[in-house]
């Protein structure tokens, strides 16, 4: 066992035993142990637990994201400072002051990409556990020879198998049709998912920042890489890529609806939702105290000195 599969075998036994335990559920539920639908939906199920898992790392990800906004003026300000500046000194002068304000304000921007680096073992596992079933290969953990076997072989309408992937569908116009659809479908809602962070839930500042710069082109960016390499993946692998992008398409709408970011288009949609369900209740719709118009200070007017009597007299003559 080389490195690689030593570090992903705790997951693969992982998924192995979630992948177990959905099939068996369906079999109780009278659904044939060999068939395609079957294990799709074991698969379905795998992502549902794995992204009900990661939802405190989303949470997580959500008050970064925040974080960084907040910084985003003071990043622009580090960065203004030294711009033009490209000697050695100026660079990690730049790189010192940047590491301090994430450090001060408890921001990472590396976690905006935690739950994707999270999935990624994850995904890779399930990967290898197809990879090895269709290759008549027992599972590491709870998927025996005979589970492993059913998975292998199964196939969806009888003609597309799980396990295979339109570079290894030797011309089986199913596999090809199916997962040129499935590429279509991911790539799709990954887009979506991506476009509306971008167009509703981006403040005016942060959309003047470098970083919505780089945003928007791996807006157009990451779908292309998915639509390209999503055909050497097995069917099954893309079944569980598409559903978590349904689940992310999801979660990220109930977010954007529900707590937007200060500021942006989603932020100003909610207040008016807001307004109107109060205008309909018969509530007064809340409205920020005006400040009271402060009171004209009277007018100071120059003291009355008072004047001797000798001055009087000088002044009458």
């Amino acid at each position: 066992m080389d490195f690689f599969s030593l570090i992903l075998w705790p997951i693969k036994w992982v998924i192995e035993a979630i992948l177990v335990g959905w099939h068996t559920l369906f079999m109780a539920l009278g659904m044939d142990a060999a068939s395609g639908i079957t294990w799709v939906l074991s698969i379905t199920g795998l992502v549902l637990v794995v992204r009900a898992a990661l939802i405190p790392v989303f949470v997580r990800q959500i008050k970064s994201q925040r974080r960084m906004m907040e910084i985003a003026p003071q990043l622009k300000k580090i960065q203004d400072k030294y711009k033009g500046k490209r000697d050695q000194f100026s660079r990690e002068a730049m790189s010192r002051e940047t590491m301090e304000l994430y450090k001060r304000t408890g921001t990472n921007p590396l976690s905006s990409c935690l739950p994707l680096l999270l999935q990624m073992p994850i995904f890779l596992s399930l990967f290898y556990v197809l990879s090895d079933a269709y290759a008549g290969k027992r599972g590491v953990g709870l998927l025996n020879e005979q589970l492993s076997e059913q998975f292998g072989d199964a196939s969806l309408f009888g003609l597309a198998p799980l396990g295979s992937s339109m570079v290894s569908s030797e011309g089986n116009v199913a596999v090809i049709v199916i997962a040129v659809i499935l590429v279509i479908l991911m790539t799709a809602s990954q887009f979506i998912t991506q476009l509306q962070i971008m167009s509703k839930n981006q403040s005016p500042e942060m959309k003047a920042s470098p970083m919505y710069r780089q945003q928007r082109v791996l807006l157009y960016l990451l779908p292309l890489v998915f639509a390209f390499s999503g055909f050497a993946f097995p069917l099954g692998v893309m079944f569980y890529w598409f559903v978590s992008n349904i689940w992310t398409m999801v979660q990220q709408f109930i977010v954007i609806r529900n707590m937007p970011t200060p500021g942006s288009e989603a932020a100003l949609a909610r207040e008016a939702r807001l307004a109107k369900k109060r205008q309909r209740r018969g509530l007064p719709t809340i409205v920020e105290d005006e400040p009271e118009p402060k009171a004209e200070e009277p007018k100071k007017t120059q003291r009355q000195q008072p004047v001797g009597k000798n001055r009087a007299k000088k002044k009458g003559k």
